[in-house]
């Protein structure tokens, strides 16, 4: 992540809430069961484990605020936007677009 954060000059960090992301996590798995992700290379079935679900659960208790704490650091040299929800990121994708 560092190295990402080094050579961004734009960092856009999605603090959608924990509930959020399992569902959304649920939902592509049934979407997607036995097929690729439009998103994933060809021949990588979209799969789910009891590691990636604790993963994305303790996500927010064990990684969310390290995050927080870099991007406040690194605010005063990048342009760091911050999403605090659905309706954040649909608003901030609709203005981007308007700008085009």
């Amino acid at each position: 992540m560092d190295i990402r954060f080094n050579r961004a000059d734009t960092i856009i960090f999605l603090n959608i809430s924990r509930y959020i992301c399992m569902l959304r996590v649920l939902k592509r798995r049934l979407q997607y069961a036995k097929t690729s992700r439009p998103d994933m290379a060809e021949g990588c079935e979209e799969k789910l484990s009891i590691d990636f679900l604790k993963w994305v659960w303790k996500y927010p208790k064990d990684k969310r605020l390290m995050i927080l704490d870099k991007l406040n650091i690194l605010s005063g040299e990048k342009q760091v936007i911050i999403l605090n929800s659905t309706k954040n990121v649909k608003n901030f994708i609709n203005q981007v677009e308007m700008e085009k």
